[in-house]
């Protein structure tokens, strides 16, 4: 959008349904960085992957202790750089919440799924520690819209 923010489009009519981050996602440059998933010297690096075929709608916070809230719609993506040690991460979306530990070493890249599924009668959040390899393909064609720390 021309104010910076982004837009998960659902529908092709033309009054399509759109769920869009409250602030603007960073510089295409700065995707492309992400997207090499490389380690930051001193941190832990957290990817959080949100693309998963029910989750069409909500945007879904991510807080943790250690770092400012991630903002994420759907077929996105966050990069998000927390001090070494132990997390807990926090899930928010309108209906509920749901939590994760995670912990990792300074130089670490830690991959973190959100799992959601949205029905005409409410929907369902969950995080969970992703694979690696799987976590870097399902997150290439996504668009970066957080990168914290």
């Amino acid at each position: 959008n021309a104010d910076g923010t982004y837009c998960f489009r659902i529908g092709k009519s033309y009054r399509p349904t759109l769920t869009c981050t409250p602030r603007p996602i960073p510089a295409e440059a700065i995707e492309a960085d992400a997207k090499r998933f490389e380690p930051t010297a001193g941190k832990l690096t957290v990817y959080l992957v949100r693309k998963r075929w029910g989750d069409s709608q909500n945007v879904v916070r991510v807080s943790s202790d250690g770092g400012s809230a991630v903002d994420t719609v759907p077929e996105s993506f966050a990069r998000w750089r927390l001090p070494a040690g132990g997390h807990r991460l926090n899930l928010t979306w309108p209906e509920g919440s749901a939590s994760l530990d995670v912990a990792g070493a300074a130089g670490e890249v830690v991959f973190v799924e959100v799992v959601g599924s949205v029905w005409a009668w409410g929907s369902n959040y969950r995080l969970e520690r992703g694979n690696a390899a799987e976590s870097r393909q399902r997150a290439l064609p996504l668009r970066l819209v957080a990168d914290v720390g």
